[in-house]
């Protein structure tokens, strides 16, 4: 699976110690993340992350295209609903597509882990389907 990892400023430590916490899951599939989060989940784990722009800088919409080519799985992106986001209107047009596109989209830690425990599980495996129609 193809797993991108974005967070916003103050929620950048919660992806962190996400990554930590289930890096034996994170490390059997390709991860994507936007600047500085790719950078502190590196330098905090073994990971390897592929590392777009930071996503006021079209991060969020480097994402957003590998979404329409269905080369996405699962994205993770941790917002902070309490800070005003100047590029809010990329983070709406990427959860719309992850609708379109029928792709998991966490929001929080809570539905993050939820979805890392499915993954493990094998209970996104679904999305092998939606990669053959694709075809």
């Amino acid at each position: 699976m193809k797993i991108a990892l974005i967070a916003h400023d103050r929620k950048k430590e919660e992806i962190v110690q996400l990554a930590m916490a289930y890096e034996s899951i994170l490390s059997q599939h390709v991860l994507f993340a936007t600047g500085t989060t790719g950078l502190r989940i590196m330098e905090a784990t073994s990971l390897s992350v592929s590392r777009v722009l930071s996503g006021p800088l079209g991060g969020d919409q480097q994402i957003g295209a590998m979404i329409a080519r269905n080369e996405m799985d699962l994205i993770i992106f941790l917002r902070d609903p309490l800070t005003s986001q100047p590029h809010e209107p990329d983070i709406m047009a990427l959860l719309r597509l992850c609708d379109v596109h029928k792709i998991p989209f966490a929001t929080n830690l809570g539905t993050a882990e939820i979805l890392l425990k499915a993954l493990e599980r094998g209970e996104l495996d679904w999305r092998d389907v939606v990669h053959k129609e694709k075809e």
